[in-house]
Parts: structure tokens; C-alpha cells; sequence
């Protein structure tokens, strides 16, 4: 009587047993898992449309403003590119291209008034544009749950991510106004 009382503990305990070792070895693959692939996919997506009205921006309205001390159409794509690098150096992600550093504030502001020639403002846009997605691809579901500082502010590295799309996104609404104000089409718009 007493064994098959044991026996049928182990009937009940054993299934529930497996189950529990399943689960967590599950967490733990997922937790070394790459990150979701469709975050790069969108990111790139936004930048490709930045990158295509930079091109279709002429050089000679890369300093037009819409008034006094609103950023260009230059600072714009500079804040952009410098925006992402900055980000990414926060999240405690390698610079790309041997820069030494993240950019800050002040690095990012001098960019935006000294980098002006439209061949110089496309090679950064594309090198802020190609670190996001590329640094994205090497994250983890472990290692997006960091905790990092924003400016004394607790974030996890998903989030410096999320405000990079969100930057993005933004400063491209921005450049598409622009753009509309001085007769440049969207190359991407169907009209």
C-alpha cells in the first residue's frame, strides 16, 4: 500500500517535475536569444526614408531654416546621425568606425554647426543609420533588460533603442515639413 502511495506521488510530482525543468531551461534559452529581428527591420526602414531625402536634399538648401533658431535641414540630418551615436554609447554600445567615444550634447551641437557639405552630412547619417540596426542584431533578450544611466535617469538598454525610433521618427517628420516648404518631394512619397 505504502509503495504504491509513493509510486503515485511520483505519477502526480514527475509530469509537473519535467514541465518546471522545461520552463526554466526555456527562460534561460530565451533569455540568451537575439534580440527580436523586426526592431532592425523597422529601424532601417525609418533611416532608408531619412537617408533618401538627404540625398534629394540639394546642397544649397542644407542651410535653409524655417526661422532664426530653428535647426536646418543640415543640423537636422547632423542631430540624427549624432542622436543615434550618442545613444548607442549610453547603452554601453562600441562606437562604430573608430570614433573612441560616444558623442555628447556638445560634440553633437558642434557637428550640427561645423559638418555642412552635403558628401560629409550623408557619410555620418549613414554611419549613425548603419550602428543602430547593426548593434541591435548583436543584443540579446538578457542584455536589452539592462539597467543603464540616462542623464540620472534609470533606463534598460531596450529603451535607449525605443528612443532611437522614436528620434528618428520624429526628426523625419521634421525634415518631411522642410522638405514640402521648399518644393522637395518625399522621394518615397506616391504622389
Amino acid at each position: 500500500m505504502i509503495g504504491r502511495s509513493i509510486l503515485g506521488l511520483q505519477r502526480g510530482l514527475m509530469p509537473k517535475a519535467i514541465v518546471l525543468v522545461l520552463l526554466t531551461t526555456g527562460l534561460l534559452a530565451a533569455q540568451q536569444a537575439a534580440a527580436p529581428k523586426e526592431y532592425a527591420g523597422e529601424f532601417e526602414y525609418s533611416c532608408g526614408h531619412v537617408m533618401q531625402l538627404a540625398e534629394a536634399t540639394p546642397e544649397d538648401k542644407l542651410a535653409w531654416r524655417p526661422a532664426p533658431g530653428i535647426r536646418s535641414f543640415g543640423e537636422v540630418y547632423m542631430h540624427i546621425a549624432g542622436g543615434n551615436l550618442m545613444l548607442l554609447g549610453l547603452a554601453g554600445v562600441k562606437q562604430p568606425g573608430g570614433l573612441e567615444k560616444a558623442p555628447d550634447v556638445p560634440t553633437i551641437q558642434k557637428w550640427e554647426r561645423e559638418i555642412t557639405s552635403k558628401r560629409d552630412i550623408l557619410a555620418w547619417l549613414q554611419r549613425g543609420c548603419d550602428a543602430v540596426p547593426s548593434a541591435w542584431r548583436a543584443e540579446t533578450v538578457k542584455s536589452l533588460d539592462r539597467a543603464v544611466d540616462f542623464f540620472g535617469k534609470p533606463r534598460t538598454v531596450y529603451g535607449f533603442y525605443l528612443r532611437m525610433i522614436v528620434h528618428l521618427n520624429e526628426h523625419m517628420g521634421q525634415l518631411v515639413a522642410y522638405a514640402r516648404m521648399n518644393g522637395i518631394r518625399p522621394p518615397w512619397a506616391g504622389e
